[in-house]
């Protein structure tokens, strides 16, 4: 958990939390309250499960009124940066165990508790507030909901199409409005009183999207108020959207107040059950595709792709003991096979998946390598995923999409086209590749290596073709002089090429992967390099900065950050692959795992309390301080610390 005390510290209030529904949708915003994204939102629905996500209530506007005084309780940010009301001083501490909760000053004696959660047994979104201390003259809470209506990746503007009619209950406690015809009914089941009071909210401004060079101010409808006496006890609203995949709570609900109760008993049952805080961060990234299980790479922009999909598992599940979510997953993916290929990625919307990546459908072997090594799978299970595997190394065999295919004069596997980007290093923007990395590249051979000696474990066939490529690798890929990796060989197809930038991808020969393909002199120079020039405190550079193309700084619009992509940008998910390559190097005794918590892993444990709080960060810039970057909350950052946390554990209890 992150628990932030008073005085809370300016650079703490646009942290981020997160509350995800296992379906897609999610809650997310900052400690100071303000909405700093499009993605921020109160209740975000995926309308078509994990995607077609819609932002249906972006947040609120809240305030205590007692004795003639208003007390506020929310923040905003309105263009071009003004923050009104400004309640920095008032924010007393923030807390995000069991869920994200606030305490904020109202006069010298009397505070807010607010919290929020939401819940997976049901999708919706609950918030609570509830007096501490002092005795306020009749205290009454007001709320004013926030709504728009929109696909999560654009932005709402004032417009006379907005339907601010509201169905309310007889009770006047519950309201549910459809602003537009698309979108999902929004309701709010409440222990208050609704009042009808459409109204325009104009010019919020997201300094988050600004920095990204992308639009940032928007404008939201308020349809009405509602009412809570505080003197009366808490005041409840739940929020849900009426297409959600579950059941709903219905909005004529007399009992509002112990539905919340049930539903915050239920919840923080489950979360204790899911044991350390990681591994309850964790959950938040497995959500449900069609019948089965999938994983989300990212909050609050990414959806499900293959290539994250196969790594963040390893850590997320694997190494977790959720076996069952596991399976579930790859028996999903395994239906998507085309040609001997995975999808990259399925989009937000449409069926039709994605299929441009080399190493997707390489990482799903590893992944059914790690768990085929747990007793979970039933002989069916084993038997189709074996069957997924050599699918995928016979269409690799014989040739596929993008010239994807194991080239007939050293067994090693060539990909890639002019326009296409097929790597993990997949930055594009217009019909610039950044690092189009056509050929060979470093990575893929050690993936395709493994593949080859995992399939051979049950098919001997494959162990020929294992042996010869990787006795080609060893010949082609490394440097003489310096005994480390090159990047990419025959480069754009032109036999004999060689790309010798130094970049993180050699560190797969050695660590990251089930069969290192390198040992000694050569295993120990790839370490060294790696870790002279590439490692920071929270992940391994994308390109070493001695490089003329290095770029220190993710920032800036589209150009510029995708520029530097990989380009220099640090990524935290390679500290998994470079940690188990110096230990693989360096041995695993007391001392060496007692320097590798220190040095590698506790900077991520106090990244855990910066930015995406209780997770890790998608990137950083590759120049110190190594601000963090990208999404917040990132799926293979997380896995890769819980698959190395996994693997200390065993060299301890073997060590004992």
């Amino acid at each position: 958990m992150t628990r932030i005390d008073s005085p809370i510290d300016i650079s703490q209030l646009e942290d981020e939390w997160l509350e995800a529904d296992g379906f897609g949708g999610f809650a997310s915003g900052t400690v100071g309250m303000l909405r700093t994204r499009r993605y921020h939102a109160l209740l975000l629905a995926a309308t078509r499960a994990p995607g077609g996500r819609m932002v249906l209530v972006n947040g609120i506007e809240a305030w205590v009124e007692a004795g003639g005084e208003r007390f506020p309780l929310t923040m905003q940010r309105y263009g071009p940066d003004v923050i009104y009301p400004d309640l920095r001083g008032n924010l007393l501490c923030f807390d995000t165990a069991p869920w994200p909760t606030w305490r904020v000053q109202l006069d010298t004696r009397t505070a807010i508790i607010a919290d929020v959660f939401v819940s997976k047994a049901t999708c919706e979104t609950v918030l609570r507030w509830r007096l501490e201390g002092g005795e306020l003259d009749a205290p009454v809470l007001k709320v004013r909901p926030l709504l728009s209506g929109r696909d999560y990746h654009a932005l709402h503007h004032e417009n006379p199409a907005f339907n601010f009619g509201a169905q309310v209950s007889a009770d006047q406690s519950c309201a549910s409005w459809q602003p537009y015809g698309g979108p999902p009914v929004v309701r709010a089941a409440t222990n208050g009183t609704y009042s009808h009071a459409p109204d325009w909210y104009r010019n919020f401004c997201y300094v988050r999207e600004q920095e990204r060079g992308l639009d940032c101010n928007e404008d939201l409808a308020a349809p009405g108020v509602f009412s809570f006496n505080l003197a009366e006890g808490e005041a409840v609203m739940i929020l849900s959207a009426a297409s959600a995949a579950v059941t709903q709570s219905t909005n004529d609900n007399p009992q509002t107040t112990a539905h919340a109760a049930q539903l915050a008993d239920t919840e923080r049952q489950r979360r204790a059950a899911l044991g350390s805080r990681l591994q309850r961060s964790a959950d938040a990234y497995v959500v449900t595709r069609n019948e089965g299980r999938t994983i989300l790479a990212g909050f609050p922009w990414f959806t499900d792709w293959g290539r994250d999909t196969f790594i963040a598992m390893r850590g997320l599940l694997i190494a977790s003991n959720r076996l069952d979510d596991a399976e579930a997953i790859l028996l999903e993916w395994s239906g998507a096979l085309s040609d001997g290929m995975l999808p990259n990625r399925f989009p937000d919307y449409g069926d039709l998946p994605e299929y441009n990546s080399v190493d997707a459908s390489l990482w799903f072997i590893v992944a059914v390598h790690d768990y085929l090594a747990t007793p979970h799978a039933s002989a069916q299970t084993r038997e189709h995923l074996q069957q997924a595997a050599e699918t995928i190394l016979t269409g690799y065999t014989n040739g596929t999409r993008f010239n994807i295919g194991c080239c007939p004069d050293d067994g090693l596997l060539r990909a890639g086209i002019p326009g296409v980007q097929l790597t993990w290093m997949d930055a594009k923007v217009g019909d610039w590749i950044v690092t189009p990395r056509i050929g060979k590249p470093v990575e893929v051979q050690a993936l395709w290596i493994n593949a080859l000696r995992i399939a051979s474990a049950w098919n001997p066939q494959w162990r020929q073709a294992a042996e010869r490529a990787a006795l080609a690798f060893r010949r082609r890929f490394v440097e003489p002089d310096t005994q480390t990796l090159f990047d990419n060989v025959d480069v754009d197809h032109a036999p004999g090429t060689i790309d010798r930038s130094i970049r993180p991808n050699q560190i797969f020969a050695v660590g990251g992967l089930p069969f290192p393909l390198l040992e000694g002199a050569a295993a120990r120079a790839v370490v060294a390099q790696v870790e002279a020039q590439l490692l920071t405190p929270l992940g391994l550079r994308s390109l070493a900065p001695s490089d003329p193309a290095y770029r220190g700084h993710y920032r800036g619009a589209a150009l510029e950050r995708d520029g530097a992509y990989h380009q220099g940008t640090v990524w935290v998910w390679l500290i998994g692959p470079f940690v188990e390559a110096w230990l693989r190097v360096n041995g695993a005794s007391a001392t060496n795992l007692a320097q590798v918590r220190t040095r590698f892993l506790a900077p991520l444990y106090a990244h855990l309390d910066h930015a995406g709080l209780d997770h890790l960060s998608e990137i950083a810039d590759g120049d110190a301080p190594h601000a963090p970057a990208g999404t917040p909350f990132q799926a293979w950052s997380l896995g890769e610390l819980l698959r190395i946390e996994s693997l200390l554990a065993q060299f301890e209890r073997d060590g004992a």
